[in-house]
């Protein structure tokens, strides 16, 4: 079964997106992997989309100066080894950074309608085009398109979040683009896409976790009950009471010294290796590989022991 919430209706088969089918429909449901997205999500979701498809229209028909539509179709969740097994192959594949969200989206549709839009983009008049990866002549064109169709889904995207959407690459195999984890949970959006006589589907797909907390807005402002404060006061305590006993290893540590490979290798028992750690300056102190204080050896009874001490400034060094 496929985990998905569809909103225009559009039902998937399994391992495979259907590309035109628009009939109504039960859908499949996985309750081991139960959808996050609220119908109020898929609602802001449709609405950017929906503006997202129309200024996308109009970047084509401007563009390629062919007529050419672009309809959203549904809006699903899936996991990203299911969305990219999804896809056909060849296909052009754009790896999108959406800064500052974090992680990296996909906006994806057919070589066909590609090498179509480059052909009107040239003067042609479209037709059938070869299954090939573009050219370094060619790539540039659709990178150009690629430009303003990015300046548009940020324009979409502002009513949730403020991206700045910025092409990483462009890949012609959907299993050479690493952008997750094969069971992370990502959102898709499906597009039926004309331009000319070419027809196909666009998808732009977004992990979860990229967009799912801007969905769900500044919740900073909600009213609390006195009851409900002191339980989050309480909790924060307990927190921090719990993780100031939590024990951590601690090294002291003098300044590294450079070997090479065949001086490890030739070294015996009773060697002595030198250190270049001068004597006036203190020891590092740290855990987990970050220097949080600095210390100078000594003794504590019979047992060896470091003192606290203030950094070495950098004109003593």
């Amino acid at each position: 079964m496929t985990q998905a919430s569809s909103m225009a209706g559009s039902n998937r088969p399994a391992g495979r997106i259907n590309r035109r089918s628009k009939g109504a429909g039960p859908l499949p449901y996985d309750f081991r992997r139960p959808t996050k997205l609220s119908r109020e999500h898929i609602r802001t979701l449709q609405i950017a989309y929906e503006t997202f498809a129309r200024q996308f229209t109009t970047v084509l028909t401007t563009s390629l100066r062919a007529v050419s539509q672009v309809t959203l179709l549904s809006i699903e969740q899936f996991t990203y080894d299911e969305y990219i097994a999804s896809l056909e192959s060849p296909t052009v594949v754009a790896k999108v950074s959406m800064e500052p969200l974090p992680g990296t989206a996909i906006v994806e549709f057919s070589l066909d309608i590609a090498m179509t839009s480059i052909d009107h983009m040239l003067g042609g008049s479209g037709g059938p085009q070869p299954q090939r990866p573009l050219t370094d002549i060619e790539t540039p064109l659709l990178q150009g398109l690629f430009g303003r169709v990015l300046g548009e889904l940020r324009y979409a995207l502002e009513g949730i979040a403020s991206v700045r959407p910025e092409l990483i690459g462009i890949e012609y195999n959907p299993q050479f683009v690493q952008a997750g984890g094969a069971s992370d949970p990502v959102i898709v959006a499906s597009f039926e896409m004309k331009v000319g006589a070419s027809e196909g589907v666009a998808t732009v797909c977004m992990p979860l976790g990229m967009i799912f907390p801007k969905l769900q807005g500044d919740r900073t402002d909600v009213q609390l009950s006195a009851a409900q404060r002191a339980a989050r006061e309480a909790a924060h305590r307990n927190l921090v009471a719990g993780m100031e006993s939590v024990p951590l290893d601690v090294s002291v540590r003098f300044q590294p010294v450079r070997m090479r490979p065949e001086e490890l290798i030739n070294l015996r028992l009773g060697d002595v290796v030198t250190l270049n750690h001068p004597s006036t300056q203190p020891l590092a102190v740290t855990t987990a590989g970050m220097t949080f204080a600095h210390a100078v050896p000594g003794s504590h009874g019979t047992r060896l022991a470091c003192l606290i001490v203030a950094p070495a400034k950098e004109e003593d060094r």
